[in-house]
């Protein structure tokens, strides 16, 4: 199968099959039409091991292995629409790369996209999988995503794809002082609040967004 073949999709892989996730998105909510056209063209079958691409276009978590999950369609959306929604973004952080779908997504609307990943073979893969798509202003980082990365602050979002316990202090320290934005799952196994925290100088605004539920952030790097 070409890969021009895999981006295109078949079956339950087709457009059409797309087109009805869409459907799904805007009744939940989701307006911006730049965050629906990229996850329109965003072919989310090609992140997935083949046994579960069929299942690609449905609005859930899947696994990717090693413990981890490629983020339900609407929460990608959401995460993105907030924000793409808080202004300019030149410079856009991920931290937790997966197999690069969010990634993928935020390239389309952000200028660059700095992203880290402390497990080495989903890195990996995640450049793989944006090799194959054509994009071009991603930066990868195998290390702890906890830290930040601090010498490509600061950044008009950070968007954290694992939830910590409590947010580390690095992360408001390398949001830009000019309406930085944070989006940001917050909480331990039984209950995570998807928080948007704003930074206007010194000053900080948090916003609870509601219960969502993501893997935990952890610390240290993983080889292999």
């Amino acid at each position: 199968m070409s890969n021009q073949l895999n981006l295109n999709g078949i079956g339950m892989t087709s457009r059409r099959t797309r087109e009805r996730l869409l459907g799904r998105l805007v009744e939940q909510g989701i307006v911006n039409m730049q965050v629906l056209d990229v996850i329109r063209s965003t072919p989310r079958h090609i992140f997935l091991d083949e046994a579960l691409s069929h299942r690609a276009y449905e609005d859930v978590a899947l696994p990717i292995g090693h413990g981890q999950t490629i983020s339900q369609p609407y929460v990608v959306a959401r995460m993105t629409e907030i924000a793409s929604n808080s202004g300019r973004l030149d410079s856009v952080l991920e931290i937790g790369t997966g197999c690069g779908y969010q990634t993928a997504v935020i390239s389309k609307i952000a200028k660059k996209v700095y992203t880290i990943e402390r497990i080495k073979p989903l890195l990996e893969r995640a450049k793989k999988n944006l090799k194959l798509l054509g994009i071009r202003n991603v930066e990868y980082r195998h290390e702890d995503g906890s830290l930040g990365w601090e010498e490509k602050a600061p950044f008009d979002a950070i968007i954290t794809t694992a939830a910590p316990q409590t947010i580390p202090d690095e992360l408001y320290q390398q949001l830009s002082p000019e309406g930085g934005s944070l989006v940001i799952p917050v909480g331990g196994d039984n209950q995570q609040d998807l928080k948007h925290i704003v930074r206007s100088g010194q000053k900080i605004h948090t916003e609870n967004l509601g219960s969502v539920r993501f893997v935990p952030l952890l610390t240290g790097q993983v080889q292999t």
